[in-house]
C-alpha cells in the first residue's frame, strides 16, 4: 500500500520507519523539519497524488489549515486518517472539511518512538470510526492488526475522557517532577521510582506539541487536572494533621 505522512515530526518519523519495515511505500511532506531524501516529497501535491493512505501526522492545531490545503487534492479512492492524541476535535474537523466524498477516520496510536525504540509490545491503537465511512474504520483496524497493532474501536468522546485520566494527567504529573528537577537517574531511586522513567523520558523528549496536545486540545484535561490537585491536597492535609491515621504527621514549611 501507499502512504502520504503530511508532518515529519517525532511521531510522523516513527510511522514511516514502521510503514516501510512492513514493505508499504511511504512519502512524507513537512515544510516546517527535515524528511530523509529516500523518501521526502517535493510538495503537498507529490506527496498525496496516488497515496492510498493520507495520514494527517501535524500537530492537532495546524490540522484545519491542513485539511483546507488538502481538500482540494484528495479523491474519493483515498483515505484519509490522523493519529493525534486527541479525537474530539480532530474528528470533527474531517467530518467538517472532509464530508461524505472523502473516507476518513480518527486514530491514536498508544505507542510512539521511545516505546517503538524499546520494543514493547503489543502495540495498540484506537480506532474512531466516522458515522459517514464505517467502511474506513473496519480498513484502518485491518491495517493496524496488518502492523501487528492491537485495535480498540472507540468514540471520540470516550477516548478523550479515558486520555484525560491516564495520558493526559500522567504527563501532567510527570512535566511537575521535571520542572521541579527531580532526575531520573539517580543511582538510589528505588523501584517504585523507576517506573516513572519513562513517562519522565517522554516529557523530557516532547518539543512541547504532545504536552500542550494532551492537555490543551482535550476538553476533560482540565477537569482531570483539577481533580488530582484537589484530591493531592486533601492527602496533604490528612498527613499534616494527623498522618492519615497512620502516625505519620508532617511539619508544614513557610
Amino acid at each position: 500500500m501507499s502512504f502520504a505522512i503530511l508532518g515529519h515530526g517525532r511521531f510522523g518519523q516513527a510511522l514511516a520507519g514502521l510503514l516501510r519495515e512492513a514493505g508499504h511505500g511511504v512519502r512524507a511532506w513537512d515544510p516546517r523539519g527535515h524528511v530523509p531524501a529516500d523518501y521526502a516529497a517535493d510538495s503537498l501535491d507529490a506527496a498525496v497524488d496516488d497515496a492510498q493512505w493520507v495520514v494527517l501526522a501535524m500537530p492537532v492545531p495546524q490540522m484545519d489549515e491542513a485539511l483546507r490545503a488538502l481538500r482540494p487534492r484528495l479523491k474519493r479512492g483515498q483515505t484519509v486518517i490522523d493519529v493525534g492524541s486527541v479525537k474530539l476535535h480532530p474528528c470533527a474537523l474531517m467530518d467538517e472539511r472532509l464530508g461524505d466524498a472523502i473516507p476518513h477516520v480518527g486514530t491514536h496510536p498508544l505507542f510512539g518512538p521511545l516505546s517503538l525504540a524499546r520494543g514493547e509490545r503489543p502495540l495498540r491503537v484506537v480506532v474512531c470510526a466516522s458515522a459517514r465511512h464505517p467502511e474506513a474504520a473496519e480498513r484502518a483496524s485491518a491495517l493496524f492488526a496488518s502492523l501487528g497493532c492491537e485495535v480498540i474501536a472507540q468514540e471520540p468522546a470516550a477516548h478523550d475522557r479515558a486520555m484525560a485520566h491516564t495520558h493526559a494527567l500522567a504527563f501532567f504529573i510527570a512535566k511537575g517532577l521535571v520542572d521541579m528537577g527531580v532526575d531520573d537517574e539517580l543511582a538510589v531511586a528505588p523501584p517504585s521510582f523507576l517506573g516513572l522513567k519513562a513517562m519522565l523520558a517522554a516529557v523530557r523528549g516532547d518539543a512541547g506539541h504532545l504536552f500542550a496536545a494532551i492537555q490543551q486540545e482535550n476538553s476533560f484535561a482540565e477537569e482531570a487536572r483539577a481533580e488530582l490537585l484537589a484530591t493531592l491536597q486533601g492527602i496533604h492535609r490528612r498527613l499534616v494533621a494527623d498522618g492519615d491515621d497512620a502516625g505519620l504527621a508532617i511539619s508544614e514549611r513557610h
